[in-house]
């Protein structure tokens, strides 16, 4: 990799901490044999995997991943879909239910086992349907930004994901990619990897092809191999993959340090909710079924009433809601140009309120050009220029877009010039050198962060070539000249030289402190501008009106980012300087990070820094990197969020994946992250009123009447009916106004709203149990038909109440969300007038008119309280939205 951290494409490892030492146990122990790769030579092991170097066949890749697995370090199989199925048997109360009403067909209701068990398999098939598509839809999005390798196959080299690779393919590594799997080195140039992750070592470790290494007491510490997960800074490779996979270094540390990833404040709020409803379904069963047993009802029926009852007021199809509308929103980023590959990442962007990124693509062009190259007065420099040049041209890392500018500005003569070695950027020294012979001669070029290239150097060369002392008054010249560029908004890259002894023959004797890059003589400064984009300004004002400040963390120098803010209109509110940050502690950076918003000449640690600074305030916060080096960052957000063109590790770390590097993409991804929250919560708050209702009224009912208040084939039927009918809501509509603050999951609200909701949904059920029993004289059949048609038609119906804070009529349903609840409404009236007798299979009867019209007076003045109660809900619950939002 180049230069420049503003480029965003070296290398930083996690901290020390984040990972303990590979133990030998971990790549291989006891004698030398078959898993210890780094000490068996390359040609023993090409023969022991039975492959070449022009890699293996198509069919031989095939055999290997069937033998091996996926090369996936998680080691995570993928569930048949006959056991996905079959799962869903396992809970409890369908199994207690079938045996149930299994004992009933055998003392004569095998009508009764039919109709449960069509039942049940139909809501058990709905539920694995619609799971199964949201899943596959999700692996389809993922697919498309998985991390792709150059593997040889059939001598050709292709791209494949690196999920497709096994024991004895040959790959090919270039700086950026990520190592797939433990592996040899058969071919190397330049290489230097990044292997923090396994041994918390802060350097980059050097890599190179050898039949003998050492580090057996440390494996990691072997020259001649790589390991899954790390990742190339530099130089190239060949190599030949031996352990992929959990059998490779990464996956066995994976293995032993074992642990669910932590739960999100979302996941933890649909849970609570759930065992909250579960805690009372538990005691409202015990409860109806004491009862009937105590007034000597049928001891059979009464355990398929109170077995039907829990199953219907569970909120067994929350993980599918959740999931759909989850898929959903994903799907709609997808055509937004943003790929998902963390669902719960969904709601973690609709929570965002902070969002840290850097400049280059976001708030400029990326369009980079060279402009010039010039000595420390401003003079053009051909001398410097041609040092420049030589640099990129030899340098192995990543082309960063100041390179490509260099090297496409003009032609350069190359002839004559050869490369002796390179030492590589990393982000302690900023800068990259490369030791080179031209005409008998070698020298040091070198170029970087420019004013570590004059703290560097004790001499200048001037435009003619002239070599001169470096003096105070000269280095505040140059010092000055670099100022006025940054003013107006150029980016500058330093670049100085130095002569080697002619049997010098690395770039440095000593790579804890480089020793050859000093004494150096200064040439001048590249020059390049960067445009900042015409709709960057306009898309902050946007974000920051919709809650979300972002903030400029870039490896710029304060004169160019301020430029950049004026160019685009924002103000500047406060700056931080690496430097600056390097000198405070943790509360005075917490209490700066609230009127900060450009972080200046910011390293990959500072930047871990302040994003684990902005969490300690509570905030939640997003990233958006592109480079390696972001690595760490990234998966410290909230929120990690990369674009297509990215460096691989940085696309595995983020969650999000940018098909174009443009905040306004951003923008997009909160809005649907927020809409998929108001979607999942509106289905909580029904489920948070009608179940809690329906336990009131199910246990009433069971005190007062001499027979079941709804037969337990109807209880299943009433909730198969709903359910269909609430699987729209994640494709519902949702007001402006509710997705325009960031969302966080508030389960006391929910909690508030069921205690609220619940009674009032009640009420109503009590005064169609008066009315069925006094004014319709209802026996136990009708009785059992009015309260099934108006539990669905009420239940269903104020999802249009609910699912607004408005007045219902002021804000437009999704029209699937419209055509499944009235369709709802009209299977519940019309399933006892079913011609052949169907309704009698439920033991329906036909309800007389005057029912009827009472339902119509109900139902209105039923909607007509919740809209009330709404109202003064969220008038005395300030602050909260009926998304459960804060």
């Amino acid at each position: 990799m180049t230069l420049l951290e503003i480029d965003n494409k070296a290398v930083i490892p996690p901290p020390p901490t984040a990972a303990a030492p590979v133990a030998p146990a971990a790549v291989g122990s006891g004698e030398p044999g078959p898993d210890q790769i780094w000490q068996e030579s390359a040609s023993r092991l090409l023969a022991r995997l039975k492959t070449k170097i022009g890699g293996l066949t198509t069919a031989e890749s095939r055999s290997r991943l069937a033998l091996y697995g996926a090369n996936d370090a998680s080691d995570v199989k993928t569930v048949p879909l006959w056991r996905q199925f079959l799962v869903r048997f396992e809970n409890p109360l369908i199994i207690i239910l079938l045996i149930a009403s299994g004992v009933s067909a055998v003392t004569g209701g095998a009508a009764s086992f039919v109709v449960i068990a069509v039942i049940v398999m139909l809501s058990v098939v709905f539920d694995f349907v619609q799971d199964v598509r949201a899943q596959n839809a999700v692996a389809s999005l993922r697919a498309s930004v998985s991390v792709q390798a150059t593997v040889r196959r059939d001598g050709v080299a292709v791209s494949v994901p690196i999920s497709q690779l096994a024991p004895g393919d040959i790959v090919e590594l270039v700086a950026g990619d990520l190592v797939p799997a433990d592996s040899r080195l058969l071919e190397s140039r330049d290489l230097y990897v990044n292997q923090a992750l396994l041994t918390g070592e802060p350097y980059p470790a050097e890599k190179s092809v050898s039949d003998t290494a050492s580090g057996e007491e440390n494996p990691a510490g072997a020259s001649n191999v790589v390991f899954a997960g790390t990742s190339v800074i530099s130089g190239t490779a060949t190599i030949l993959i031996c352990r992929t996979g959990s059998r490779s270094a990464l996956g066995q540390l994976a293995t032993s340090l074992a642990e669910k990833p932590p739960a999100t404040d979302f996941a933890l709020g649909i849970r609570r909710f759930s065992m909250l409803i579960m805690r009372f379904t538990v005691v409202l069963i015990v409860f109806v079924l004491a009862v009937n047993v105590w007034l000597a009802r049928p001891v059979l029926e009464s355990i398929l009433f109170a077995v039907a009852l829990a199953v219907g007021l569970t909120p067994e199809l929350l993980p599918m809601i959740v999931t759909v509308t989850l898929a959903r929103s994903a799907m709609q980023m997808a055509k937004r140009k943003v790929i998902v590959k963390r669902l719960s990442a969904i709601h973690d962007v609709g929570a965002m309120n902070v969002l840290c990124t850097d400049k280059t693509g976001t708030l400029t062009e990326a369009k980079i050009k060279l402009l010039r190259v010039i000595d420390g007065s401003g003079a053009e420099s051909p001398n410097a220029f041609s040092y420049a040049y030589v640099n990129s041209k030899f340098e192995t890392g990543i082309k960063s877009p100041l390179d490509e500018a260099i090297l496409s500005a003009r032609p350069f003569d190359m002839a004559g010039f050869k490369k002796i070695d390179e030492a590589p950027f990393d982000f302690e020294r900023r800068r990259v050198s490369v030791l080179v012979e031209h005409g008998g001669k070698r020298g040091l070029f070198v170029k970087g962060a420019p004013e570590d290239m004059l703290r560097l150097s004790k001499q200048y060369q001037d435009a003619d070539g002239v070599v001169k002392g470096l003096n105070a008054d000269r280095r505040a010249d140059i010092q000055a000249t670099l100022d006025g560029l940054g003013a107006q908004g150029f980016r500058a890259l330093g670049i100085a030289s130095r002569l080697a002894d002619s049997t010098a023959a690395t770039a440095n004797q000593d790579r804890a402190v480089i020793t050859d890059e000093t004494d150096m003589v200064f040439a001048g400064f590249a020059v390049f501008l960067d445009p900042p984009k015409a709709s960057a300004g306009a898309t902050i004002r946007d974000l920051e009106k919709a809650g979300v400040a972002v903030k400029l963390v870039t490896g710029d120098n304060e004169l160019v980012s301020r430029h950049v803010f004026a160019e685009i209109g924002v103000p500047v509110t406060g700056v931080l300087t690496g430097e600056a940050l390097d000198r405070i502690s943790e509360e005075a950076l917490i209490g700066q990070l609230p009127r900060t918003n450009l972080f200046c000449r910011i390293n990959p640690q500072q930047k871990h820094r302040i994003l684990l600074a902005i969490k300690r305030r509570g905030d939640v916060v997003g990233f958006l990197g592109d480079g390696i080096n972001d690595a760490p960052a990234l998966h410290a957000a909230d929120v990690g969020i990369s674009v297509e063109g990215a460096a691989d590790v940085a696309r595995a770390a983020a969650d999000l994946i940018l098909l174009e590097p443009n905040l306004a993409v951003v923008g997009d991804a909160v809005a649907a992250g927020r809409a998929a929250v108001q979607n999942v919560t509106k289905y909580v708050l029904m489920g948070a009123s009608s179940n809690f209702g329906n336990m009131f009224s199910m246990a009433g009912a069971t005190l007062i009447l001499p027979f079941l208040p709804m037969l337990p084939i109807q209880i299943l039927l009433n909730n198969l009916i709903y359910n269909i009918s609430e699987v729209a809501i994640p494709f519902d509509n949702v007001d402006p106004e509710t997705v325009v603050n960031p969302i966080k999951w508030d389960i006391k609200l929910i909690e508030r709203f069921m205690l609220v909701f619940g009674p009032v949904s009640s009420i109503f059920d009590f005064i169609t149990f008066y009315a069925m029993l006094f004014f319709f004289h209802a026996g136990e059949a009708l009785f059992q038909t009015g309260w099934f048609i108006e539990s669905i038609v009420t239940q269903t119906l104020v999802v249009f109440c609910i699912r607004t804070r408005r007045l219902f009529f002021r804000s437009k349903p999704g029209e699937f969300l419209t055509v499944m609840n009235i369709a709802a409404v009209a299977v519940a009236i019309g399933l006892p007038f079913l011609p052949w007798g169907v309704g009698v299979w439920f033991g329906f009867v036909a309800p007389p008119p005057s029912f009827f019209v009472f339902l119509v007076i109900a139902t209105l003045a039923y909607l007509g309280l919740v809209e009330i109660s709404k109202l003064l809900f969220y008038r005395f619950t300030s602050g909260t939205r009926p998304s459960a939002a804060k």
